[in-house]
């Protein structure tokens, strides 16, 4: 549960980057109708530059995604933006924030329920502007773990994936 969405003023966008057991996080917040809200996370390298949260929901994220990691099964509530993307998109976003956690599903089985393709399936989980929040990292391959934020190799973001899954009992 959220602890605080009070704004202060002299608040409004802003960007941070706090540490996470497989490298960093970037936080990005808006000012939306005089409301802070959420408006996206970047799965980050270990190399990249750290900066503090610099408004209250900024922390609020910080300590949420925090307390994630130390509990997989924490429950994420923020106040986020309302993605843009095709309705496609969304609707793969709402579908896999309903895998439980320590659970995977694959594209195809993401697919048929959703009456569409793996591919596209794929495509929108790459494009899913809330990881952790809409846990694309759940979505695997048929064969093995496929990839992960539009990354087919074993690099950085492919080795966030096998972190998440495992810190949640799926691998």
């Amino acid at each position: 549960m959220a602890r605080s969405n009070t704004l202060k003023q002299g608040e409004g966008a802003s960007y941070c980057v706090i540490a996470a057991p497989f490298g960093r996080l970037g936080i990005s917040t808006e000012l939306v109708d005089g409301s802070l809200m959420l408006s996206g996370i970047d799965y980050l390298p270990h190399d990249a530059k750290l900066s503090l949260p610099k408004n209250a929901l900024a922390k609020e994220v910080a300590f949420q995604c925090t307390a994630y990691f130390k509990d997989p099964s924490w429950r994420f509530d923020l106040p986020i933006i309302k993605p843009s993307g095709t309705e496609h998109q969304k609707k793969v976003w709402a579908c896999i924030q309903e895998i439980p956690v320590g659970k995977t599903k694959t594209y195809g089985e993401v697919a048929k329920k959703m009456k569409s393709g793996a591919r596209a399936v794929g495509t929108a989980c790459g494009a899913n502007p809330y990881p952790l929040i809409a846990p694309c990292h759940r979505v695997v391959s048929a064969q093995g773990i496929g990839g992960f934020m539009k990354e087919n190799s074993s690099g950085l973001y492919r080795q966030i994936k096998l972190w998440l899954l495992k810190h949640e009992g799926a691998l």
